[in-house]
């Protein structure tokens, strides 16, 4: 199964439980996702501005009403625009309220391609994998091969319960 089949399909299954959520931009028209979205049901897809903070607060939101975020962040490089959503909230609401909240969700982000069709620049193709791990407790997982990211979406899946998940996914090898 190629990189762009085994997305699709952990994105399918993901979307099988009514309470997961597709935030982000361009996954309900456009590219969705690479495809990977494509024929998931429209109320599941969360279609936002291009504004990676509000992206991840609004998934925190959502995750507080008991849904199930998959927030997408097609660059990694405008994961900055978002870290003050994900360190100081996201990973930190749960100490904060001492457990009274406990908002979990799955960040999927992508590094964009330096190899083809072309490559984006130096701006489109960063990877903060080791930084972003050094900032917040939750797992920062990157999916180098086809065979990981099934298991690995279903695994950040299960921990929605206790913690949220960065899996981080390659664009050249979609």
């Amino acid at each position: 199964m190629t990189y762009k089949d085994s997305l699709t399909q952990a994105m399918h299954q993901l979307a099988e439980d009514p309470k997961v959520v597709f935030i982000g931009y361009g996954i309900r028209c456009g590219g969705q996702a690479a495809g990977t979205l494509k024929g998931i049901p429209e109320a599941q897809l969360i279609e936002t501005p291009v504004a990676e903070n509000l992206m991840v607060a609004l998934g925190i939101g959502l995750a507080l009403k008991g849904y199930k975020p998959v927030v997408f962040i097609e660059r990694f490089d405008f994961i900055l625009n978002a870290l003050d959503a994900i360190v100081n909230h996201l990973d930190k609401i749960n100490t904060m309220s001492r457990g009274e909240f406990k908002p979990t969700m799955i960040l999927r982000v992508v590094t964009g391609n330096r190899l083809k069709p072309l490559f984006t620049g130096e701006t489109h193709t960063q990877d903060f994998s080791e930084a972003v791990a050094k900032m917040v407790t939750f797992p920062v997982i990157g999916l180098r091969e086809a065979g990981q990211i099934g298991e690995q979406y279903a695994a950040a899946k299960a921990r929605l319960v206790d913690t949220s998940t960065m899996l981080v996914e390659y664009k050249d090898l979609i």
